[in-house]
């Protein structure tokens, strides 16, 4: 369909605004790889023994603190059963949960990549193996095709007695 005249000369006289292009989203991102890899190590810090020393250290401080320290400089009281401790405890498990889950993902994707590369690998070393064996077979039947040294030394003296008669 032909543009009307006037159209034309329109878009030709103003300038062109650069078009912002929509950036599609996927799980490949710098921003998920960077989450991805906090969550990685946090997941990794959370599965060593340093973290549950540290987090075993935290809460005899903290009950310490609420039960030996003086009436008012307590903040958690041990009558109530440390309810900020088991809810400060309650939240962490809380963040700590999503963040193995995503760990494990991302293990699994990594896995199944790996798994894939490593069955190409197979599949290609197989048809190298082949191809080898193939030569080896074609090179085997083209030297028993070839005269040997016995061969050629008993024709030559059939010859050479022919000659001679």
């Amino acid at each position: 369909m032909a543009r009307p005249a006037n159209d034309f000369n329109k878009k030709m006289d103003t300038p062109l605004t650069k078009r912002r292009r929509r950036k599609r989203r996927t799980g490949t991102s710098e921003y998920a790889n960077f989450g991805g890899n906090i969550s990685e190590a946090i997941a990794r810090f959370l599965g060593t023994p340093a973290f549950i020393f540290w987090l075993t250290v935290f809460c005899i401080l903290w009950i310490s603190w609420n039960t030996l320290a003086p009436e008012e400089l307590r903040f958690d009281s041990a009558e109530h059963g440390f309810t900020a401790l088991t809810l400060m405890l309650s939240l962490q498990a809380s963040y700590v949960a999503p963040l193995i889950l995503l760990a494990q993902n991302r293990q699994t994707y990594r896995d199944r990549v790996s798994m894939e590369h490593d069955r190409e690998r197979a599949e290609r070393n197989l048809a190298d193996t082949e191809y080898l064996a193939r030569e080896i077979t074609a090179i085997r039947l083209q030297l028993g095709e070839l005269a040997t040294r016995n061969y050629i030394h008993t024709e030559l003296k059939e010859l050479l007695a022919d000659d001679e008669v």
